[in-house]
């Protein structure tokens, strides 16, 4: 059975979306409501923010649900800072890690990562150590 894959367009950057992907993390309507709005249909609209804001928020998809490609004349500006990893706490989420690096599992195990990853941080995740989005079936709240 072919996997869904929605697209949306500013004319500089499509928006792609694969619903089975999403961890439901909420990283990217936390970042920019104004694209990303659960309550309506479509909800993405790429004509609500620039594209460089579009890209910084698509980046930071843990599971790669959302990625995009940039239409043709476009060029990204390259991120200000590199680093070899960045750790971001979503309110009410998970961990969310950028960069390159390792994890080690409670065995020992060496998990590589590239790009992101979300890390649980609620512990009812059945994926341990990564994110589930389990926190929203138990209503997780930063206390």
């Amino acid at each position: 059975m072919e996997k869904i894959k929605k697209k949306y367009s500013n004319g500089e950057v499509t928006i792609m979306w694969e619903p089975d992907l999403c961890d439901h993390s909420s990283i990217c309507y936390r970042s920019l409501p104004n694209v990303f709005k659960l309550s309506s249909r479509p909800w993405i609209d790429a004509n609500a923010a620039t594209t460089d804001e579009i890209i910084k928020t698509v980046k930071r998809c843990p599971t790669r649900a959302l990625t995009y490609e940039l239409n043709e004349n476009f060029e990204e500006k390259p991120d200000e800072i590199e680093t070899k990893a960045t750790i971001t706490i979503i309110q009410d989420g998970p961990y969310l890690v950028s960069g390159n690096f390792k994890v080690l599992d409670i065995d020992g195990n060496e998990i590589v990562c590239k790009g992101n990853a979300a890390l649980c941080r609620c512990g009812v995740s059945q994926k341990k150590p990564f994110c589930d989005g389990a926190h929203h079936r138990i209503g997780f709240k930063d206390e």
